[in-house]
């Protein structure tokens, strides 16, 4: 099942939140959506949804057009912030509609995750914590089993505890019922180990769309003092750099050295997904600045 997204923007007000985006997704991988506040993620998700409408472009199911279709829609679950189920419900009535709505939802499945996470089924929805509200929305997804799964920041208000819990539900969820699934999240040195597949997006523009492994080839990280640092980046390709007391960090260029070749007293690491995205997105802030400049 492949979701097609052709030159969709939407606007709101003076602010461009989508311009002309262009994506596939599909092929029962795990993508992470990745991106600054207000970079276009949520937009992006309740579009696909049909929670929004796009200004322009399409978007497509198997070909077909997405938008208002309900056959389309109910092989879609999205986790999202907002609460859409009536203030007097309770969630064991909310798992009773979702098994309506979507006829693969495991009922049974739900409320052992309810129980797991101790999710009192009789409470009202709208009476849980900020925490709790996302362990319901946690439950709610896990048990859809629908071909597509959207979580937007589905770890919201969790602690350590009941985070850690979720990567591993979702990875079982995943591994007995492989599906397409796409978060959105802040939390990236958390989920790098789930994430197969990265979107990055950055003022409603998808600027990186690519396997994960593929982004973190070709770059690296060198660590030690600043004066043996400095050295050692002569006429080498530098991303970029930082400086914590006398110890400097800098990102480079190229194929990662062996640590024997470097010298004593540095020491060299891969780059980390977190450090690879906040790196583009200094990298695109300068560019953005010297664009502004030169007009």
């Amino acid at each position: 099942m492949t979701i097609r997204i052709s030159n969709v923007s939407k606007r709101f007000g003076k602010t461009q939140a989508l311009d002309k985006v262009n994506l596939q997704l599909g092929g029962q991988k795990i993508y992470g959506l990745l991106g600054n506040n207000g970079a276009g993620k949520s937009t992006l998700l309740n579009i696909i949804t049909s929670r929004y409408f796009a200004d322009s472009g399409e978007i497509t199911m198997d070909d077909e057009p997405l938008c208002n279709c309900d056959k389309g829609l109910n092989q879609i679950y999205m986790m999202g912030e907002k609460n859409y189920f009536p203030d007097t419900m309770r969630v064991h009535e909310a798992l009773r509609w979702a098994a309506i709505f979507y006829p693969n939802f495991d009922t049974a499945a739900a409320k052992q995750l309810a129980g797991d996470f101790q999710l009192s089924l009789k409470k009202k929805i709208t009476a849980l914590s900020t925490g709790y509200q996302s362990i319901f929305k946690i439950v709610m997804a896990l048990s859809a089993n629908t071909p597509v799964l959207l979580l937007d920041e589905p770890v919201l208000g969790l602690d350590a505890q009941h985070r850690d819990m979720f990567y591993k539900m979702l990875i079982e969820r995943y591994s007995e019922n492989p599906c397409t699934i796409v978060v959105s999240t802040h939390l990236i040195a958390e989920m790098s180990r789930l994430i197969e597949h990265c979107v990055i997006i950055r003022n409603g523009r998808i600027v990186k769309d690519a396997p994960c492994e593929e982004l973190l080839h070709g770059s690296y990280n060198v660590y030690g003092p600043t004066d043996l640092l400095d050295k050692y980046l002569s006429g080498k390709n530098v991303h970029s750099s930082s400086n914590l007391g006398g110890l400097k960090t800098a990102c480079l260029s190229g194929a990662m050295p062996d640590q024997a070749d470097l010298p004593p007293g540095l020491e060299v690491g891969k780059l980390n997904l977190q450090e690879y995205f906040i790196e583009l997105m200094n990298e695109e802030s300068t560019g953005s600045k010297r664009k502004e400049v030169l007009q």
